[in-house]
């Protein structure tokens, strides 16, 4: 998962001397929450929906007209921009770009090819639609959340049995997050389960640790069997 192959598709920049009021417009006309901004083609900066709210006026107590048009054409975008933003490469691995928007607080980054030009930026967004890609949740189906041990091949016997009953796995993720040292939990999603088995795969699956939740899309329930 790189993020050449999930950062935007289109890169909305600017210039350091533009005006607010430009910039505003900017992110109005393309309906994006970062502006990244490059002076003579070289990254200098990005700003964001925050900064801009920031710099602009508030909206409890607006000014006059007047003064409002003079705050946006005499605020610079240097003047309100981030300078030095963090970057990701098109050659990192979303995860690495992820990571480094959560240990930064930051909601995207400007990504940079090979030459070190800006091409893209990678949000927020895009993780999620990452995310929504990996679990599968969009094609339907069941899904299982076991606790098991962190022993080779028990992954194999889950998706084993899972197949047994007429099932085809489309998704599997595991965390070690919040577990005991030596289990980990596993998440899975099948479609074409054969639903008059389910309650005879539900048991064998408890042979190979906790069975923690249940969600069927078709059937639109969900068993949770944690406290």
């Amino acid at each position: 998962m790189l993020v050449v192959n999930w950062m935007s598709a289109r890169l909305v920049s600017i210039e350091p001397d533009a005006t607010l009021g430009e910039a505003l417009q900017l992110t109005k006309d393309y309906q994006v929450s970062r502006l990244v901004v490059l002076d003579n083609g070289k990254l200098v900066g990005i700003l964001t929906d925050r900064d801009l709210k920031k710099a602009n006026a508030s909206e409890a107590v607006p000014p006059p007209p007047e003064e409002l048009k003079r705050l946006h054409e005499q605020v610079k975008v240097r003047d309100i921009m981030t300078p030095n933003p963090h970057t990701a490469h098109i050659h990192d691995t979303l995860e690495e770009a992820a990571l480094t928007m959560l240990q930064r607080r930051v909601g995207g980054l400007p990504v940079l090819d090979d030459e070190g030009n800006v091409v893209s930026v990678i949000t927020q967004s895009d993780v999620f639609r990452a995310l929504i890609s990996l679990t599968g949740i969009t094609r339907g189906g069941v899904q299982f959340s076991l606790e098991m041990e962190d022993v080779p091949g028990s992954l194999k016997k889950a998706a084993d049995m899972v197949r047994s009953h007429g099932g085809r796995v489309v998704a599997i993720l595991q965390s070690y997050d919040r577990v005991a040292p030596g289990w980990r939990r596993v998440f899975m999603r099948a479609k074409s389960l054969d639903r008059s088995q389910m309650e005879q795969l539900k048991e064998e699956l408890k042979t190979l640790g906790h069975l923690r939740y249940l969600i069927d899309a078709r059937e639109h329930t969900r068993e949770i069997y944690f406290k």
